[in-house]
């Protein structure tokens, strides 16, 4: 009975870290259906999501530091979406007005979603770690594979080096994260590729949902190339980076400062 109630208590905490993922998945497959008057369906999805970070953040499901790392991915994955509906990586076919550039600004909150989830999950289950490598190398690496994400277009593909490197440089990183009173761990690489995984699906759900769509996917919807998975295993590796260096940050400062808690 003891497993049984554990994960039930994981699947809980799962569960509520995803609501800003869900409300975004939600909305697309609602208004692929449900058309709503007087407004573009792009506009339409931005300030519903606008609306639906306000309300978590005034009910306290999320905190202000962590909007904060919100708003930063935010601004990443926009300029990185940008530049791949430039280079003809994905389109955004539909009209709206608040769309930059051929990109839609709602776009940022696919990016935001993963950022939300990992700050969420990261409190509720008082993770930690162990092994990290530090600022420098890790940094060094995030960048390196964001930037991965740029070049490919005019010089070889660097990914799986840089897939290497991320075992290389996280061998010995652990996660730590408590059930109620017991403390479990997991390989860091590991939860890379889970959450990069499950990216991929819920990818394939929003193409699924004229959320945006791939050159091969304009006259028929299929099925997302598996190779998309080491791209998100690697945007997650960015993601975890930030929120980890910045969780430490503000360890630190508490530590040196108890007031601010």
């Amino acid at each position: 009975m003891k497993p049984i109630i554990q994960l039930l208590h994981f699947g809980y905490h799962q569960a509520m870290s995803c609501i800003f993922p869900v409300a975004i998945f939600g909305t697309l497959a609602l208004s692929n259906v449900i058309e709503v008057p007087f407004i573009y369906r792009y506009d339409a999805i931005l300030l519903i999501l606008l609306v639906v970070q306000y309300l978590m953040y005034r009910s306290g499901l999320e905190t202000r530091d962590e909007i904060k790392v919100i708003c930063i991915f935010h601004f990443i994955g926009l300029l990185l979406e940008i530049y791949k509906v430039r280079m003809g990586s994905w389109s955004y076919p539909e009209p709206g007005f608040t769309k930059l550039l051929g990109v839609p600004l709602y776009s940022g909150f696919m990016y935001a979603s993963v950022a939300s989830f990992m700050c969420q999950v990261w409190r509720r289950l008082k993770m930690d770690m162990t092994g990290w490598p530090g600022l420098t190398s890790a940094g060094l690496l995030g960048g390196a594979i964001y930037l991965n994400f740029f070049t490919h277009h005019f010089v070889p593909d660097f990914r799986w080096w840089l897939t290497a490197l991320v075992l290389i440089v996280f061998w010995r990183t652990w996660i730590i994260y408590r059930v109620q009173t017991i403390t479990y761990r997991m390989p860091l690489t590991l939860a890379f590729f889970f959450v990069g995984f499950f990216i991929w699906l819920a990818e394939n759900i929003s193409t699924f949902f004229n959320a945006w769509k791939y050159p091969d996917q304009h006259q028929a919807w299929r099925l997302v190339s598996f190779s998309k998975i080491s791209s998100w295993f690697l945007l997650v590796i960015i993601s975890v980076i930030i929120v980890a260096q910045l969780k430490h940050v503000k360890a630190g400062r508490k530590t040196k400062d108890p007031r601010s808690s």
